[in-house]
């Protein structure tokens, strides 16, 4: 355990961070497989979806949640599935 006033202060504040960081990637997390799910079913709304997973992929990597090229990667694996899930359907 911390033994400065200026540890202890670091210490509550990683605490914090951590905390708001882990919601954050659950968060981004769950966005993203509601997507997945969304272009699987095929339904109206999965473009919706998937504009909700982009925004949350890209707040969380200008925080520095998660790295920006695995932000954009996501991105880009879940527009190619929308893509493949609307040349289906036609």
């Amino acid at each position: 355990m911390a033994n400065h006033k200026s540890a202890e202060k670091r210490a509550r504040q990683a605490e914090r961070r951590r905390a708001r960081n882990r919601s954050q990637k659950s968060r981004v997390r769950s966005v993203v497989k509601q997507c997945r799910d969304a272009l699987a079913a095929g339904g109206a709304g999965s473009a919706e979806q998937l504009r909700g997973a982009e925004s949350a992929l890209a707040r969380a990597a200008a925080k520095g949640v998660i790295p920006k090229r695995r932000a954009s990667r996501t991105v880009s694996r879940l527009a190619r599935r929308a893509a493949r899930a609307q040349a289906a359907q036609r």
